[in-house]
């Protein structure tokens, strides 16, 4: 299948998104827990909502490499997404915990999100989304692996 493009322009510029995405993240320094954030998409169309999702995450990760979604959250997914001049490899994974989504950077940095999805009615998805970047000190972080994917050489 070739690669959707969308003519945005390029994240690396730090250009603001078009549509600002309904995104919480943890402070960068806080490192405790599995999940760096949340994020409630306006569609179920992942190639319509990465742009501005990557966008807003670039200024945290740098330039974003790969994004690793949930195969069973989202339908009809092409391999890559055209972002101005270059590719981001899109790629689906079944992972346990669900609606989950990897979203890697320069220098080996990544996000890790819970996907609430976009049919989720506003009170609950707001509730997810703070709730999801509430601190609690009382709470032991969960040890979840990474998954790995094989990188894909850019040259």
């Amino acid at each position: 299948m070739a690669p959707l493009q969308i003519h945005h322009r390029s994240a690396r510029h730090r250009v603001p998104p078009d549509c600002t995405p309904r995104l919480r993240l943890k402070p960068k320094a806080d490192s405790t827990g599995y999940l760096d954030g949340a994020w409630w998409p306006r569609s179920g169309k992942l190639t319509a909502e990465l742009p501005d999702l990557l966008a807003v995450l670039s200024v945290r990760l740098g330039t974003v490499q790969r994004v690793v979604y949930d195969r069973a959250s989202w339908s009809h997914v092409p391999r890559q997404l055209m972002l101005g001049d270059r590719t981001v490899p899109l790629d689906a994974y079944s992972f346990e915990l669900g609606n989950t989504m990897y979203v890697y950077g320069s220098a080996g940095h990544v996000i890790v999100l819970r996907v609430i999805t976009a049919n989720t009615d506003r009170d609950t998805a707001h509730s997810a989304l703070m709730t999801m970047v509430a601190r609690d000190p009382a709470a032991p972080p969960v040890a979840q692996p990474v998954p790995r994917v094989a990188t894909r050489s850019t040259e």
